[in-house]
């Protein structure tokens, strides 16, 4: 896997060493002295004089020499406004800086404002400059990380990142951060499995890395193979699975022993050609990222047990690879669900739901207190919210405002989609209770209709739609697209929430 994530800490200012020191102040700290103060006093005297220079606009730098620190670069950049879009702008670019210098110690000179004064300050920052730190290089050249399109580029090699926090505002800060490196271990996890292509990442693969985490922090763990999945009447994993020479999995990790009890379900199709109903060959490598839902709930899980969270966990992980050949299912064929609904396959491209079915189906009989998925289930949440935000699904209001405002405090947009029963009407079935596919119109609130037949008659669940931001086709990290780790942070926050 890559390089491992880089580890935060919080430092004083009178003892910072680093590579490359970025410091912001915004508009109502005009001179930025107050900023400068207890900097050890070469530092701060180079904080001073760009601070001064008649020509700082925006952003100046220096190159640090003598006392200061031979080789060392000081970054000032004046914020236009005090809020957290301008800051998480400045964060971005910080990060960018020091990967193009091949930095392996980043300071973070967080401007004295009331955004980073505000409760969960830490986490957010660690999870945007995370991002970003971040480089996918499993498959790149060994040792450079370079590849051949982008001869000389440097890897990332960032390995620590150094956080002052406003003044007063310390003792809090070291609170936060243990958690926000526990969220950051999980967000890698997420991303470096989103990342991995299909020919790797097969269910089989999968499921042996949620062997691996489960024995990483002595969690109990449970894979189904082919033959216990058809013992227990699990036909839409199967279904989906039959086409493929990989067979398909289902994982169950157990976390906890004490607390609320929450159900983790996360789509994990390893690879979607869209079965006979194929997908257009454009953008099909893209389809890797099917089974980016498991991989959050695999992120939150090595979160949650990094950080020994007092709740009790069950993530439910459905694997299969969705091919086209003699052995596939087809439109038309009916398929018996765990649940004993029966379900007819009007699209063999809607088949994230028909594992998920089996999935949830098993989650509820636990009885939960609460059951969260996340999936990257349809690209009509896509088409209704754009690239910038997920879905969000639930008869439960108070579940909602939960997640909601959980998504708000670490900077990760999430909105609330409706069920309502004319949804579930266009998912009925003509010779079966339901179909798998629906009308074109609002297909990403039908396919929640779908989902909601599967969790019995629990009423506090929640399905969270991530097809337009689990990967990015844009770059999101050192120069590379790919998997996001979008989720982890929200979903580890609210259950930091419940306990």
């Amino acid at each position: 896997m890559s390089a491992n994530q880089p580890k935060f800490s919080i430092r004083p200012r009178s003892r910072l060493k680093a590579d490359v020191y970025c410091l912001a102040f915004g508009p109502d700290d005009p001179d930025a002295k107050s900023l400068s103060r207890a900097l050890p006093r070469a530092l701060g005297a180079a904080v001073n004089e760009l601070v001064g220079d008649p020509l700082l606009k925006r952003r100046v730098t220096k190159d640090l020499e003598g006392a200061a620190g031979a080789g060392q670069r000081l970054v000032v950049t004046r914020l236009d406004k005090d809020d957290w879009d301008s800051i998480a702008a400045w964060l971005k670019r910080s990060v960018e800086f020091a990967n193009r210098r091949g930095a392996k110690r980043l300071a973070l000179i967080l401007p004295d404002s009331e955004a980073t004064r505000s409760p969960g300050t830490i986490p957010r920052v660690a999870r945007i400059v995370g991002v970003g730190a971040y480089k996918f290089s499993e498959y790149l050249p060994k040792g450079s990380g370079t590849s051949k399109k982008a001869p000389g580029s440097r890897s990332p090699r960032l390995e620590d990142i150094l956080i002052v926090p406003p003044a007063g505002t310390e003792k809090s800060a070291r609170v936060e951060v243990a958690v926000a490196n526990g969220v950051a271990t999980g967000i890698k996890l997420c991303r470096d499995l989103g990342n991995t292509p299909g020919n790797t990442a097969t269910p089989a693969w999968m499921a042996s890395q949620a062997r691996r985490l489960a024995k990483r922090h002595d969690l109990k763990v449970t894979v189904l193979g082919p033959v216990e999945l058809k013992r227990k009447g699990m036909g839409g994993i199967l279904a989906v699975g039959q086409g493929s020479a990989n067979t398909p999995r289902l994982a169950r990790l157990r976390y906890g022993s004490g607390g609320p009890l929450v159900a983790l379900v996360g789509k994990g199709v390893t690879f979607d050609t869209g079965g006979i109903s194929i997908k257009p060959s454009s953008g099909m490598e893209e389809m890797k990222y099917d089974k980016c839902g498991a991989c959050t709930v695999l992120g939150v899980v090595e979160a949650v047990a990094s950080l020994g969270l007092p709740v009790r966990l069950d993530a439910y992980v459905p694997l299969a690879e969705n091919m086209p050949s003699r052995e596939a299912y087809r439109p038309g064929d009916i398929v018996t669900c765990y649940n004993g609904k029966t379900v007819e396959i009007i699209n063999t491209d809607a088949e994230g739901r028909m594992i998920l079915a089996d999935a949830l189906s098993w989650a509820a009989e636990a009885e939960p207190d609460h059951i969260v998925e996340m999936s990257t289930l349809t690209g009509a949440v896509v088409v209704a919210l754009g690239v910038h935000g997920a879905g969000c699904f639930t008869p439960d209001d108070q579940l909602a405002a939960s997640l909601l405002e959980a998504a708000d405090r670490q900077a990760e947009k999430l909105w609330r989609l409706p069920i309502w029963p004319e949804h579930l009407a266009d998912m009925r079935g003509n010779h079966a209770e339901l179909r798998n596919s629906g009308p074109r119109w609002g297909g990403a609130s039908s396919a929640a209709a779908f989902l909601s037949q599967f969790v019995r008659e629990h009423s506090s669940w929640a399905h969270l739609d991530i097809a337009a931001t689990a990967y990015s086709t844009k770059p999101v990290s050192a120069g590379q697209t790919g998997a996001t780790g979008y989720g982890v942070a929200t979903v580890v926050d609210w259950l930091r929430s419940l306990t």
